[in-house]
């Protein structure tokens, strides 16, 4: 993980994008699973499939797309294998470029940066995104000095990881207020879980919090605590994040990679015309029977994915909009990577023939 004090946006070090680079592209052989079943269109039976185990990361307390699709029999006959937590989304998908898992999520500038730098990776649906029910706010005491922009500079804020979402919406509201990459640089950035992040601003350990969805709520309910702005405000409904495969992956196990787009889709579907507390209940038993000693009271808090396309399909100014914000930033050169490069849709059951 980075330093938490490292402030440089979308940032991969060097030393760990080569060698998370040059283990994926020694990799001979991807790992044996396979997709099918569920109650899908065109469902096929367990041998047509390439491999029947994809390996993942989770998040703590959270239920992801594609676990809710294992869920609800979506993958069948392939099953997740859990190999562990992270609290990052650029981490999730580096193990997917190391061969460490076979799918991984992230915000999709660090999709971008990465395949950027040469990750041979295609993202292939949405996994979370931004609209009037989920979003993330910066958030303060009440009694909190800040209370403007400027009054961020030389603070200590919150976030699950750098290089990701939380970053690029900081670095992009104080952009937006007119302040200059090296004033913005004064702003320090603090890595934790999103689980503490609550108890540390309250503490004052930090003197601002990115709290979210659930965790958003659940703080809001005890009272106490402002916020300063929002995603949502920001930039209104986006898919903020998907997940990706290796072109490998999708070249050697074309049907297992179609299946798991498929059951995630499906499940993107589900979660949002289903009635919300058939959704909670769900998700609550699906985290009590994995045993993994989580909070499942803060799940009464959630409203919905986030994810804007229907069935998870992604949409090129979902990328226009980062690849823009990082040339600006120095990052990218300018047509160094093109949005139709990042991304297919090909495999998801939701899209029209012409893509």
């Amino acid at each position: 993980m980075r330093d938490p004090h490292t402030t440089t946006p979308f940032l991969i070090t060097r030393r760990l994008f080569v060698a998370a680079l040059s283990a994926a592209l020694s990799l001979a052989a991807c790992s044996k699973a396979e997709p099918g079943g569920g109650e899908g269109k065109g469902d096929r039976a367990a041998g047509d499939y390439e491999v029947l185990e994809l390996r993942y990361q989770g998040f703590a307390g959270v239920v992801s797309v594609p676990e809710l699709a294992e869920d609800l029999g979506y993958l069948a006959p392939i099953k997740l294998s859990y190999v562990g937590n992270t609290i990052s989304g650029p981490q999730d998908i580096q193990t997917v470029v190391t061969g460490d898992t076979d799918f991984g999520q992230a915000f999709n500038g660090a999709v971008i940066k990465l395949i950027a730098a040469g990750a041979p990776l295609r993202a292939v649906v949405g996994g979370y995104g931004v609209d009037k029910e989920r979003w993330s706010g910066f958030y303060v005491t009440e009694d909190s000095p800040i209370k403007a922009p400027r009054d961020l500079l030389g603070k200590k804020v919150a976030m699950n990881t750098l290089g990701a979402h939380h970053e690029s919406m900081l670095k992009e509201y104080l952009s937006r207020q007119g302040f200059t990459s090296a004033e913005i640089a004064q702003v320090t950035l603090v890595v934790l879980p999103p689980v503490s992040a609550e108890q540390a601003l309250r503490q004052k350990q930090v003197d601002v919090a990115v709290l979210g969805d659930i965790l958003r709520d659940k703080a809001l309910e005890r009272g106490g605590i402002r916020a300063l702005f929002s995603d949502y405000e920001l930039f209104g409904e986006f898919t903020a994040g998907s997940y990706v495969l290796t072109k490998r992956f999708i070249e050697q196990n074309p049907n297992s990679a179609r299946k798991f787009v498929e059951g995630a889709a499906r499940a993107i579907e589900w979660a949002r015309s289903t009635p919300r507390d058939e959704v909670i209940a769900r998700f609550k038993a699906l985290v009590e029977r994995r045993g993994r000693n989580e909070d499942v009271s803060v799940l009464k808090y959630w409203h919905s994915m986030g994810v804007a396309g229907k069935g998870g399909l992604l949409s090129s100014k979902e990328y226009q909009i980062w690849i823009d914000w990082l040339v600006k930033d120095g990052e990218l050169k300018e047509g160094q990577i093109k949005a139709e490069a990042l991304y297919t849709n090909h495999l998801n059951p939701f899209a029209t023939p012409v893509q």
